[in-house]
């Protein structure tokens, strides 16, 4: 017999919860940390969960004024949302201006339309789980693994005070490194030429059975040390080193096989076609060749990684509709644990979603049939992939959610429904993309918002009060997010990049987005190149390889990306020798863990800060000052020194907070 579930907070209770500074402190939150994940996301292809950060935050800020701890989890459910937001942003809209879809991102019609695209999917996420979110949070069978430790953090606030402390302090090494390097007194970015062959003199001569050809080869390959980034080295100690150097070895194969390669045999062909340099050389051949075999390998990735988790998707979707059938069967329940979002406005809002999302669909594709189609299509698989994305979070935690194959799965059904319709072009592009957006984002914020409820549950919070509050989340964030997105576009297109889709903002998932959606629908698309890409991801998935998907996304990023998070990596490797060498019992290792996740997401959250700050001084065309030449011997050996003292601060900064072996293990941040 099953005991009834008994939550932190008794039912009757007059603690405040749905306060003016609760809320207030969450929007800043969810503003800060969805603007520092997109700035992150479109850097280096990943975000962070914001469910600790947010929780050691809004602990530390309300306990200043003696909040309660429903007050807690009410700004921190607030807070994380704009993560949830962004990454469904940053996956999908930079595919609009990559595809040519848009033709501008700086423009009144943009916003609208971005604004438009976030706001009805991270609606249409907690409307969806509003109508679930009873059984699932009840089911015992889904242990949500992140709710259970973010509550816990909630109920060890004595630790809060600390923790901010160092979180902030680590933001502001995060904004203060980044900024030197704006100011070039080190070199952020380093890298030299290695020759191959010599020009004029190298040959390579083909034969067989008789058969021979001469080759004239010869080409100089870019070598790239590790960016000097606080925010990568924060991410691959985060993800650790197996993952960190999994995403370095796609890196690897990129810039130390396959372009060196190809230059040495094209090189002398290059060189005659009008002497460009050998930087140029490279790059273009990284863009052209590399970048579309790494879109087949993401495309195999992510179809991998809907396979593996095929039983949960299957068993996530069989509860959906159980869950659905209950909820729908369950009469009112008067006790505040159990009040929802009225159905008189859940059933109106959804309906008011898709009338809008006709005329937006049937605006982006020039035809009223063909919008209609989108957003049936967008209701009918946002609420299936919300249900799944839900369930999985249930079983797996948010950071673990596969929102980007969930998505592709979105964009090839509504790509091949545009292309039986007749719809095709550039129109047609933004439609599917338009799709894949809503979807994107309304699964990434349903998983993050049950993830919340289900903390709400554990702690004693009104599961209404908490849907507000996110409403109101996604509402600031689906209009504040387009202004960190249009700064470091136009940003990186002042200072000599592409924006979105460049060197600077590579932005891999949206990348793939829009290769799939123009080879599909525009029928542009360099097919036998992913072809050889899908070939690749078939043979990381026959030698096992543990995330194909990372593996080419680190072919998509620069070799300087992928190299600082591996660095990032073994410096979490190297803090485990540490703990290992001094004999830390289970205690003294999960305060080790805590203060190195929260190390790491200060650093990533400071470099993301100063990064908008910066660029938004390029996007007005008032630069930062050079101190030291770009290149000089002395900027790089400041670099070098930059970089041991992230180190330093990564490896020294958890140990020291290990504490006592006779002081009780606190909860494990769960990232």
């Amino acid at each position: 017999m099953q005991t009834k579930h008994v939550p932190y907070v008794p039912e009757k209770t007059d603690m405040r919860e749905f306060t003016f500074r609760a809320v207030l402190i969450g929007l800043v939150m969810t503003v800060v940390l969805g603007a520092a994940n997109a700035y992150l996301g479109l850097r280096a292809g990943m975000t962070i969960a914001a469910t600790y950060p947010a929780a050691v935050i809004g602990m530390a800020l309300l306990r200043l004024r003696k909040g309660s701890i429903l007050e807690e989890n009410m700004a921190r459910t607030v807070g994380s949302i704009g993560e949830s937001v962004a990454a469904g942003a940053i996956f999908t809209i930079p595919a609009f201006v990559i595809s040519g879809a848009w033709t501008a991102f700086d423009s009144p019609e943009a916003y609208w339309k971005s604004t438009a695209l976030m706001l009805v999917g991270g609606i249409l996420g907690i409307l969806f789980v509003t109508l679930l979110r009873r059984v699932m949070v009840e089911d015992r069978e889904l242990p949500f693994p992140e709710s259970v430790a973010a509550s816990q953090i909630h109920l060890a606030g004595q630790q809060g005070s600390k923790a901010a402390k160092l979180l902030f302090y680590n933001l502001g090494g995060g904004a203060l490194i980044y900024l030197l390097g704006a100011l070039n007194i080190f070199s952020p970015s380093n890298s030299f030429l290695v020759r191959i062959g010599e020009m004029g003199r190298s040959v390579v001569t083909l034969s067989a059975r008789g058969y021979e050809q001469p080759l004239n080869v010869g080409a100089a390959s870019v070598v790239t040390a590790p960016a000097v980034s606080p925010a990568y080295l924060g991410v691959g100690y985060i993800i650790g080193p197996r993952l960190a150097a999994l995403n370095f070895s796609g890196g690897v194969v990129a810039w130390g096989l396959l372009v060196p390669l190809l230059a040495y045999f094209l090189g002398p062909q290059l060189q005659a076609a009008g002497e460009p340099g050998w930087e140029t050389v490279n790059d273009a051949i990284w863009r052209s060749i590399v970048r579309p075999i790494a879109v087949g390998g993401m495309l195999v990735g992510a179809c991998y990684t809907l396979f593996r988790m095929r039983k949960n998707l299957a068993a996530g979707l069989g509860r959906a509709v159980s869950d659905l059938k209950r909820a729908g069967s369950q009469a009112a329940i008067p006790s505040r644990l159990d009040l929802d979002l009225s159905a008189r406005v859940v059933f109106p809002g959804l309906l008011a979603s898709l009338i809008c999302m006709v005329l937006l669909y049937a605006y982006f594709s020039d035809t009223l049939a063909g919008g209609v189609v989108a957003a049936l299509v967008m209701i009918v698989l946002g609420f299936f992939f919300a249900a799944v994305s839900g369930n999985l979070v249930g079983m797996i935690g948010s950071s673990n959610n596969p929102v980007s194959g969930l998505t592709l799965a979105t964009l090839i059904v509504a790509a091949l429904l545009m292309v039986s319709m007749g719809v095709s072009g550039v129109s047609g592009v933004a439609a599917v993309l338009g799709v894949a957006s809503v979807v994107c984002v309304s699964s990434a914020v349903a998983g993050e918002m049950l993830q919340d409820l289900k903390v709400g549950h554990i702690l004693g919070g009104t599961p209404r009060s908490m849907q507000i509050g996110d409403i109101l989340g996604v509402l600031v964030a689906s209009a504040v997010l387009y202004f960190p997105l249009l700064v470091l576009h136009k940003a990186d297109i002042v200072a000599g990049g592409v924006g979105f889709g460049g060197r600077s903002l590579p932005a891999p998932q949206a990348g793939l987005m829009a290769s799939l959606s123009q080879g599909i629908v525009g029928g542009v698309m360099p097919w036998p190149l992913v072809g050889v890409g899908i070939l690749m991801g078939l043979a990381l998935i026959m030698v096992q390889v543990r995330s194909p998907m990372l593996f080419a996304v680190g072919m998509y990023l620069p070799l300087e990306t992928t190299f600082a998070i591996f660095i990032g990596g073994i410096i979490r490797w190297i803090t485990s020798l540490f703990e290992k060498r001094r004999n830390f019992n289970d205690a003294q290792k999960a305060r080790v863990e805590n203060a190195g996740v929260l190390t790491a997401s200060g650093l990533i959250a400071g470099e993301a800060m100063m990064g908008l700050v910066i660029a938004a001084f390029r996007f007005f065309e008032k630069s930062p000052p050079q101190v030291l030449a770009a290149g000089s011997g002395l900027s790089q050996v400041l670099a070098a020194v930059a970089l041991l003292v992230i180190a330093l601060i990564m490896i020294r900064v958890p140990l020291a907070n290990a504490g006592r072996p006779d002081e009780p293990a606190p909860p494990t941040a769960v990232m």
